[in-house]
């Protein structure tokens, strides 16, 4: 057995060993332990700590970065002594052996038994010690700073049971006449929890007891305004007992030899017990939802010793996700676990045809379910509450709430005491509303895909759609997977035997089409959503039509303040108004740390229609201009700060729209972020904005969106937004905007190794810029054409076309395309063998790079890497790997994938000159890796030639035939013939492969 571990989660996350503190490190280490903390002895599976950790949206690795969190986990406790076995593998996860150990929670548990069996057994005093060591575990709010939504919700619940201990323990100390001691401490703790019924009957006793009988009754005043003001209720039935008792002086209240009578007893006055059974019949047809299932099984409280706290839970979600359908699944289910009845009311607070149900009405039929006879039911609605909450107090009922709009609805129809239960559907969020457990609050969203198909199945004929499960799966999609939506079309597939699936999915592919095709019968996803949009604010609705307006997949708040003409601090609260009420969803957390937001696919269509019926053409025409300008003001600063400049690009004569300072300097903390986390928003404004016939816009926003797309090698996206841009400038006539785009669809090509098409873009955007007279232009397609001209073997023309630009770029003050002119001029006198000369031009061009803002490391990577060229073949190998290890670190810095590839290429060069040969392999294979995903077979190719040479020296013969091999391919698909030359080169004089399964021995040699 190793060093004892102590665990702390009552208060901030702590470790000790011994008197030790240690020091666990890192957000993600921190909210695992804690998860593993929460559940001691029981498995949590890796899906859950990746959906905390990174809340919902986990990277592809976050499987393998989870088990090494865990790793550096046992990694500490082992170096703490505490040997091997805290953190145990188990499937599907991992759990924390507290054997031998011990974990703060799990004490503060064991004392809160101790001290309740004491109660039971009338031991006060042993109750009180017990009581007193385990609040005394608490150092602060349960697991503070450390975040997570599993995380939060297990706090949350740990802070109930403190508070629910305290009170038992105040109830054990008013029981031993300690009321004066408690005085102090009470009034603090009603003061921080004011709508706690017990506490403040714990309060007002302890004040009459020490003699302060006024002091009680000015408790009992101010407590009944509180929750009247902001519950809308009177205290319950104990509170309103005590002040009775209070006032009479009743006998009952002096100390007697226990604390914990109950006050008021409740009932129904002696009538027989009558238990209805009220719930609708169960959805046919209902599938998946285990998860959720599983959750509002939580709600079905069994242990005797908390039967007497009420459970709430709500399920929310969007028009038609299934609500009612799970909460009468699971009503049905646990039907049993509710003896004395099952109430259900359609409180139709989206209702077409009827108001919402008042409150008065649904109380009177729930007496007269209970039992109460019609003339014994009160008139006033405090009284009806007053006395459902009396016949609940000691029955075991479920209630279910259907449909409800607002937290006043819902309010009086909550138990004040007792095990019953009550279960909420919402299309609202209902914040007011407090489900206990935590994880009771439920949001539905739609099936998972596998789910949709099943419930497809169900209806439709299993056959019918196992016969066809490609359409199955496109029809689901087309559904948006939402269960309504689900239901009509399969039902319609049901009554029409001689439709196919394939025929309802060409129905539904037309969007103009597909909520009338959905919005057929008496179920109609149409009108679903009609009635929830009737409820929207004014300015809530406006802002949900004109998103349908906005042709991206997702947005964050500075897109929905360009439309509406608000900041954006407005703006995040109707998008949060919009999320409450189902019309949104987030996606999560961008890289500049906003939130993301998105439609259903339906939603989108219907805001659309909304749209188009309601708002005036021109208003939504210049509401998706200042969007586009918006972007085009991010779009040019954000280039500004990762070039070090306004270099590189040619801009228009569009205006962008002014953007809040304070609002940039938070997008463009790093300026490449913000370009990723709204790369494909960007690409779609693009698109929009070029068929609106906003060519400037289109062309201007393209050419400054080009640095992330060179960067992160997003080649398809720069040749789409060039294409679209180029279409919208020539029907606008814009001579200016063609030649840019011309010459960004040449560059686009040059990246993918499509010479004849970059130099045929090229030539044409250079007459044009030649017709203008812009000069910079012309000269950032010379540099271009330069390296097209190099690359097809003529370095006499790429040395003229480089010196033409070089002045230019001068005159402009264009560092950047300095730099980039010196360092092809550096790899043009590589080329010929001149390496001293190399060098020179390699110098100058990092000496430019150098002089420029920070933001601009590319270019400086660039530079680097062919200094490390011109250093390598000219001997000086050791200066070579100092600059390609510059080169890796400032493209991982970047998360340049086509640098990198390109520096672990250089690396691995320098590392064979060096005879450092592991070294050079392991950085070929990096670089292979890196390659593979930029889609490049000319750079993967290189990096497998040199590595299939490295392995061949190595006496690795098989593994450099498989990389040289993989090179000649690579460079054949492309059409590299040179490189395809060498490769073959290099495969002349291996052996032939021995025989074997894959190679079997030829037809014997002609003698």
């Amino acid at each position: 057995m190793g060093e004892r571990l102590v665990f702390g989660v009552l208060g901030p996350l702590v470790v000790m060993a011994g008197e030790r503190k240690v020091v666990i490190g890192g957000a993600r280490q921190r909210t695992t332990l804690a998860l593993l903390l929460l559940n001691p002895g029981r498995v949590v599976p890796v899906d859950t700590l990746v959906e905390e950790v990174w809340k919902g949206c986990p990277p592809a690795t976050a499987r393998t970065q989870i088990a090494i969190v865990i790793a550096a986990l046992r990694k500490t406790f082992r170096a703490q002594g505490a040997g091997e076995g805290v953190i145990v593998t188990a499937y599907p996860g991992y759990f924390l052996d507290v054997g031998g150990h011990e974990v703060d929670a799990v004490e503060f548990g064991v004392l809160v038994g101790r001290a309740e069996e004491a109660v039971g057994e009338g031991r006060l005093r042993d109750a009180e010690v017990c009581y007193r060591r385990a609040l005394g575990l608490w150092r602060g709010p349960a697991l503070a700073g450390v975040s997570g939504v599993l995380v939060e919700e297990e706090a949350a619940r740990l802070a109930e049971c403190r508070l629910n201990a305290y009170d038992d323990a105040t109830a054990v100390q008013l029981g031993l006449g300690r009321h004066y001691e408690l005085l102090p401490e009470l009034g603090g703790v009603v003061q921080e929890h004011p709508l706690r019924e017990r506490t403040r009957y714990h309060h007002m006793l302890a004040q009459y007891r020490a003699g302060r009988r006024a002091e009680a009754m000015e408790s009992y005043r101010r407590a009944r305004e509180q929750f009247i003001e902001e519950l809308g209720l009177e205290p319950g039935p104990d509170l309103q007992g005590l002040h009775d008792l209070i006032l009479r002086d009743d006998p009952s209240l002096a100390l007697g030899e226990g604390p914990l009578a109950v006050v008021g007893e409740g009932g129904a006055g002696g009538e027989a017990v009558v238990v209805p059974s009220e719930l609708p019949p169960d959805v046919p047809g209902f599938t998946g939802r285990e998860r959720e299932l599983a959750a509002l099984d939580a709600l079905v409280v069994r242990s005797a010793a908390v039967l007497q706290s009420p459970t709430v839970g709500l399920v929310t979600g969007v028009a038609g996700v299934g609500k009612s359908g799970l909460v009468l699944r699971w009503a049905h289910r646990v039907a049993g676990e509710y003896p004395d009845g099952r109430l259900f009311a359609d409180l139709r607070g989206y209702d077409e045809q009827h108001e919402p149900a008042p409150v008065g009405d649904v109380l009177g039929r729930f007496l007269r379910s209970l039992g109460v006879a019609g003339q014994q039911i009160p008139g006033a609605l405090e009284e009806r509450v007053a006395l459902y909450r009396s016949l609940l107090s000691e029955r075991r009922v479920l209630i279910v709430l259907d449909n409800v709009r607002t937290h006043a609805q819902v309010a009086p129809l909550l138990p004040g005491s007792g095990a019953s239960c009550v279960v909420v559907t919402s299309r609202d969020q209902l914040e007011q509303l407090v489900t206990w457990p935590p994880r009771a609050r439920v949001h539905l969203g739609v099936l998972l895909p596998g789910e949709a198909v099943e419930l497809v199945a169900r209806i439709a004929g299993e056959e019918r759609v196992a016969a066809a499960r490609a359409d199955a799966v496109r029809l689901a999609e087309l559904c948006d997977r939402l269960p309504l939506a689900l239901r009509i079309a399969a039902a319609r597939l049901a009554s029409r035997p001689h439709w196919s699936l394939q025929h309802l999915v060409t129905r539904l592919s037309d969007e103009r089409r597909r909520l009338d095709e959905l919005s057929q019968g008496a179920s109609r996803v149409r009108a679903g959503f009609e009635l929830s949009y009737r409820y929207l604010s004014p300015r809530a609705a406006r802002l949900y039509r004109r998103l349908g307006l906005a042709g991206v997949p997702d947005f964050t708040s500075w897109v929905a303040a360009a439309l509406l003409d608000v900041d954006v601090i407005e703006a995040e609260l109707l998008l949060e108004d919009l999320v409450d009420t189902q019309f949104l969803e987030v996606v999560g957390v961008d890289a500049t740390g906003r939130l993301r937001y998105r439609f259903q696919n339906l939603l989108r269509l219907y805001a659309g229609e909304r749209a188009r019926e309601e708002e005036p053409g021109q208003d939504g025409h210049e509401a998706l201009r200042r969007v586009f300008s918006t972007a085009l003001a991010i779009a040019r600063e954000a280039h500004r700060r990762e070039s070090g400049g306004a270099f590189g690009i040619v801009r228009g004569p569009v205006r962008p729209r002014p953007v809040d300072t304070d609002l940039l300097e938070e997008l463009l903390a790093d300026p490449l972020a913000w370009f990723e986390a709204e790369r494909l928003c960007l690409v779609g404004m693009v698109e929009q904005a070029a068929r609106m016939g906003m060519a400037g816009l289109a062309w201007d926003l393209t050419g400054c969106a080009s640095v992330l797309f060179e960067t992160r090698s997003y080649v398809e996206n720069w040749h789409s937004c060039a294409l679209h841009a180029l279409r919208a400038a020539r029907s606008a006539q814009d001579r200016l905007g063609e030649a840019v785009m011309l010459h960004h669809l040449g560059a686009a090509a040059l990246m993918r190794q499509h010479m004849d098409e970059a130099k045929a873009r090229s030539q044409e955007a250079l007459g044009l810029y030649g017709a203008l007279g812009e000069e910079l232009g012309r000269a950032l397609v010379l540099r271009n054409l330069a390296v097209v001209y190099r690359l097809q073997g003529d370095p006499d023309a790429a040395a003229g076309l480089l010196r033409a630009a070089l002045p230019v770029f001068r005159e402009a003050g264009d560092l950047s395309s300095q730099s980039s002119v010196l360092q092809n001029m550096a790899q043009l006198e590589l080329d010929r063998g001149n390496y001293e000369a190399s060098l020179g031009h390699a110098r100058d061009a990092v000496r430019v790079a150098e002089s420029m803002p920070s933001g601009s490391s590319r270019s400086l990577a660039q530079c680097l890497y062919r200094l490390g060229s011109a250093q390598l073949l000219s001997g000086r190998a050791r200066e070579a790997e100092e600059s390609y290890l510059r080169v890796e670190e400032l493209s991982r810095a970047k998360a340049d994938s086509h640098g990198l590839a390109h520096a672990l290429y250089g690396l691995g060069q320098a590392r064979v000159a060096l005879g450092a040969l592991e070294s050079a392999e392991s950085a070929y294979v990096q670089g292979r890796k890196v390659a593979r995903g930029l889609g490049n077979p000319v750079v993967e190719g290189s990096i497998r030639l040199k590595l299939g040479v490295l392995l061949r020296e190595l006496g690795r013969h098989e593994e450099a035939r498989t990389e040289l091999t993989g090179a000649r391919e690579l460079f054949t698909l492309r059409g590299a013939t040179r490189w395809q030359e060498e490769a073959a080169r290099e495969l002349d004089g291996f052996p032939p492969p021995p025989p074997g399964p894959e190679n079997p021995p030829g037809p014997p040699a002609p003698p």
